[in-house]
């Protein structure tokens, strides 16, 4: 099981929950997990969120591995020039 933290208007999709439980292995099967339980959450999670595992912030996560026990945080990316 992992913990996933929620910020911004993802938590609004998610009936205003900061914090959610899951099985995933990857981070592409957390979003899947996640839609399959919030469905209509899927394009607000391919639209980009920062997405950061115990800690570190990573790029392009989708295939990055979720250790069991892990705190995954997702927030709305920040855009910048």
């Amino acid at each position: 099981m992992i913990r996933v933290v929620l910020t911004g208007n993802l938590r609004r999709l998610v009936g205003g929950a900061r914090e959610i439980e899951l099985e995933a292995g990857t981070i592409g099967q957390l979003f899947r997990a996640l839609d399959a339980r919030y469905p209509g959450i899927a394009p607000h999670l391919e639209e980009g969120v920062a997405v950061a595992i115990d800690g570190e912030i990573f790029q392009d996560a989708l295939f990055e591995p979720i250790p069991p026990g892990a705190e995954v945080h997702l927030m709305p990316q920040i855009a910048g020039g």
